[in-house]
């Protein structure tokens, strides 16, 4: 397996993964030659960085009208081994760096043979959302960031 340019050294990026939930791939998700289609990773990047958003209660009650708002600003995939309808992924998130207002999340799902399926990162900015522009991270925020560790998942 080629190793994507985002991941220095493989076993110790393995490692730092902490949290996770579980996927059923759905019939739905797959495509006319029955394994999961290209679009489907990042439905479930998203499933699992809300999940791990609200464990560590990153952004706190997230609804219409909240000031602070995380965004996406970039998302990639990278697809090592298929994946089928009826299968059940463990889906891995975690944050590989903390910037002033933004984050590096990376993913990682793996087969119920402990086989990593798909790896993928992203950036997610904070945002005001009256202004749109960036919003720097709290102490709070970034102490939540930090004891990440303490997951029990």
């Amino acid at each position: 397996m080629k190793t994507p340019n985002y991941i220095e050294d493989m076993n110790e990026w393995i490692d730092e993964f902490c949290f996770y939930i579980p996927i059923n791939i759905r019939f739905s998700e797959t495509d006319m030659f029955g394994h999961v289609n290209n679009v489907s990773p990042f439905i479930y990047f998203e499933e699992a960085r809300i999940a791990y958003m609200n464990e560590i209660n990153l952004f706190g009650d997230l609804k219409p009208g909240v000031s602070k708002v995380p965004v996406v600003s970039d998302l990639q995939c990278d697809y090592l081994k298929q994946i089928y309808f009826g299968e059940q992924i463990k889906m891995y998130v975690k944050t590989n760096h903390i910037g002033n207002s933004s984050i590096d999340i990376h993913y990682m799902g793996k087969n119920s043979q402990d086989e990593i399926c798909l790896v993928g990162r992203g950036r997610i900015v904070q945002i005001d959302s009256s202004t749109g522009k960036a919003d720097p991270f709290t102490e709070e925020q970034i102490e939540r960031l930090n004891n990440k560790k303490a997951i029990n998942q």
